[in-house]
């Protein structure tokens, strides 16, 4: 069984260069850079790799070719753009949705809604309505593929960390 929590923070890597892989059976969760991708697809030997190197090689290359290895949804099945105009659509306060409508058009979309959630005081909202979005894109694929998963929370680790 997966968390739900640990498959939204995977999610929601902010990099284009990596994609999670979640292992259907265990529940565990493996991030693979596109360097990874390229030394396991070009048959490296993980005997050639520094010791470092070598753990995560094995890992991959298990993620890459096991049918236990499901990728998770990216960018193009979470549509960050699509999050943030529905949400704007959902403002009740009219000068608010105008202006986060206003922000999401054309280039520096992204940054320009991130200053208008700020400036208008409904940055809490939408973090939370992404958290929920991202979550409910989450749950469909976690049942649309037949993984088990569950809403609670790991406890907080005792080392500090």
């Amino acid at each position: 069984m997966v968390l739900l929590h640990d498959v939204v923070e995977e999610m929601d890597l902010p990099n284009d260069a990596w994609t999670a892989y979640l292992n259907r059976r265990t529940g565990e969760l493996v991030t693979v850079t596109d360097e990874d991708r390229r030394l396991v697809e070009a048959g490296e030997d993980p005997d050639n790799l520094p010791e470092w190197q070598r753990e995560t090689s094995l890992k991959v290359r298990e993620a890459l070719e096991s049918d236990d290895f499901l990728a998770l949804p990216g960018k193009f099945e979470i549509h960050k753009y699509r999050i943030m105009e529905r949400f704007s659509l959902g403002v009740e306060d009219v000068g608010v949705r105008e202006a986060l409508l206003q922000a999401i058009r054309g280039r520096g979309a992204f940054r320009r809604f991130k200053e208008v959630i700020d400036e208008r005081g409904v940055a809490e909202a939408w973090y939370a309505y992404r958290q929920q979005a991202l979550e409910d894109i989450a749950v469909d694929w976690l049942e649309a593929n037949g993984v088990a998963y569950s809403r609670e929370r790991r406890p907080p680790s005792d080392d500090g960390a």
